[in-house]
């Protein structure tokens, strides 16, 4: 058995350190980094300091700015990262390395891996990450894929709709797993068949049972050359895979669903008036309604922007949609519903955001604007979707 040590990047409120908890009490945190850009308060890190504490003046700065020889030792890095251009270019000198664009905090992660030899990793992203740049796709993950191969790491992924297991919310988004091909977890799956492990025997298979839709495929290209990924590679990837010494296997599969916790189940009591929509109805309505617009490029090309209609309200019945940062402003996405109580039409509260992600009620409650506390929420991850992969890794690290 080896220790349950957690770095948190991008912390966040801290959905996985949370998640991870209510799996087993004996995982501990010995470092985190929450830091939102151009922000003058760092609210999540205000309110992530509230339930757990600090650790010391770094946790609340530019990642960018840490020396990533400061993190402690630990066994498991995990991040929520944004979704960016990833694209390489060689470094300065022109002969050895490479660069990431600046501000890119997929490097941040890679450059921790490099100082401390992180044996599991387990990274949240949005599904678009498996497609993106539009103009080359594929090309994005490739890299992280590229990154991990030459550090001596097998890979798994999973694009996963929390509703199908149970959530209260339909929320995809695509899961990373990489572990040390050193790790005795790496040499029990090593004689594995690729599509075993996606379907049957891997990581992702065991905290969310699926079914192959297709016999997969394999791709083939060199993942030694990270610049050479960044300026050819372009793939179709899948909603699973696996990646064993440099090679890909990708499979779309099914998810073995579970009935969802519907939105009414959530619902607070007595809400105040303040939460009401009253002026900005007939905007909603808009927003929210099916529209077909002529519209003109800056090339003068010209054109028909159409978009299909939103729920107005959303069901009671159904899990919530997808919870954006910009939850409870004025546009398309915002949830509105018709309270049971008074038949009237509102906007979900912050504790019902926050429940739809599976935090605490009040979890984001510590002083900050409540606009903020719907961004925090937006930004969250789905609190028992971590607890779930939690549980499996229970189990590989009791056999470290």
């Amino acid at each position: 058995m080896c220790k349950k040590t957690v770095c948190e990047l991008f912390a966040g409120v801290g959905g996985f350190r949370l998640g991870l908890e209510h799996s087993s009490k004996d995982w501990t945190t010995v470092w985190f980094s929450q830091w939102e850009p151009g922000k003058k308060n760092q609210w999540a890190h205000d309110c992530y300091v509230k339930h757990f504490g600090d650790i010391d003046e770094y946790t609340g700065i530019d990642i960018s700015l840490v020396d990533k020889a400061h993190i402690p030792e630990h066994n498991l890095l995990v991040g929520g990262f944004p979704c960016q251009d990833y694209s390489v270019a060689h470094s300065l000198n022109g002969e050895k390395g490479i660069e990431g664009k600046k501000g890119v905090l997929w490097w941040q992660i890679r450059d921790t891996l490099i100082a401390k030899n992180t044996p599991f990793v387990l990274l949240e992203n949005v599904d678009r990450l498996l497609k993106s740049p539009s103009k080359q796709r594929g090309r994005d993950f490739g890299i992280i894929l590229a990154c991990f191969a030459q550090l001596g790491y097998s890979v798994e992924w999973r694009v996963i709709n929390a509703a199908d297991y149970g959530a209260a919310q339909r929320r995809r988004r695509t899961f990373i797993f990489a572990y040390s091909d050193k790790t005795n977890y790496a040499k029990k799956v090593s004689s594995d068949d690729f599509a075993d492990v996606v379907a049957h025997k891997g990581f992702f298979a065991s905290a969310f049972p699926a079914l192959l839709e297709d016999a997969g495929k394999l791709c083939d290209f060199d993942f030694s050359d990270v610049q050479k990924v960044s300026d050819s590679f372009e793939f179709s990837f899948k909603n699973a895979g696996f990646m064993r010494g440099g090679k890909i296997y990708t499979a779309d599969v099914t998810s073995v669903s579970e009935n969802p916790i519907p939105l009414k189940n959530l619902i607070e009591q007595d809400v105040d008036e303040g939460f009401y929509i009253t002026k900005s109805l007939e905007k909603f309505k808009y927003l929210k309604g099916a529209k077909k617009i002529e519209r003109t490029a800056k090339t003068g090309f010209k054109y028909t922007f159409s978009e299909g209609p939103v729920a107005f309200p959303d069901s009671l019945e159904l899990p919530a949609r997808t919870m954006l940062t910009s939850e409870a402003t004025v546009n398309r996405s915002t949830h509105v519903i018709k309270d049971p109580q008074t038949n009237r039409l509102r906007l979900i509260t912050p504790v019902e955001a926050e429940r739809i992600q599976g935090f605490e009620d009040d979890w984001t409650n510590t002083g900050m604007p409540q606009k903020f506390r719907y961004f925090c929420m937006g930004n969250a991850l789905v609190v028992p979707m971590v607890t779930r992969m939690g549980n499996v890794l229970n189990g590989i690290f009791d056999s470290e």
